[in-house]
């Protein structure tokens, strides 16, 4: 696949839309009986005598959605190199057999690597929402991308000068 986006083009402040997914019982049940098997994640009786009052999928499936979402409508395109990590997950409301989850991505903070003059480093923020406009997951975290051109010697050194 072609790669439409470097990190030169990842500035802050931009935002994309990453699609939707609809969510489905037997997935929901598929994917916790394998990674969350907590009874409330396998059991539609057990879901609806919880405090979710149904059915719902495991946090880490959300997570797995919206990263699907990422990868198939942001990182095939990109020269993604990988992520360090995430800083901060929340899990904000639960997502139900037959939600449909739209994906919200927003980069904060974007600067090159010191020691990697190829790569730059990419902070951004993914929200996930339901169907009702309701935020279910918020997630801020890094992505490394490779560069179209590696960093000069002055971009460096003004890394390195203390700012006042």
């Amino acid at each position: 696949m072609a790669i439409t986006y470097y990190w030169e083009d990842l500035k802050p402040g931009s935002v994309r839309e990453l699609g939707s997914i609809t969510v489905n019982a037997e997935e929901i049940k598929e994917f916790a009986s394998q990674f969350d098997p907590q009874p409330f994640h396998v059991d539609e009786l057990a879901g609806r005598r919880s405090m979710f009052g149904n059915l719902c999928a495991s946090g880490w499936h959300t997570c797995a959605l919206a990263m699907k979402l990422t990868v198939e409508n942001f990182l095939n395109q990109a020269a993604s190199m990988g992520s360090p990590g995430i800083e901060n997950l929340r899990w904000l409301k639960p997502v139900y057999p037959d939600d449909t989850l739209s994906l919200r991505h927003s980069i904060v903070e974007s600067r090159p690597l010191r020691k990697r003059r190829d790569t730059g480093l990419v902070r951004s923020v993914w929200e996930l929402f339901n169907q009702n406009g309701e935020k279910v997951m918020q997630m801020e975290g890094y992505g490394m991308f490779r560069r179209r051109s590696p960093a000069t010697d002055e971009e460096i050194a003004s890394l390195e000068t203390p700012k006042a």
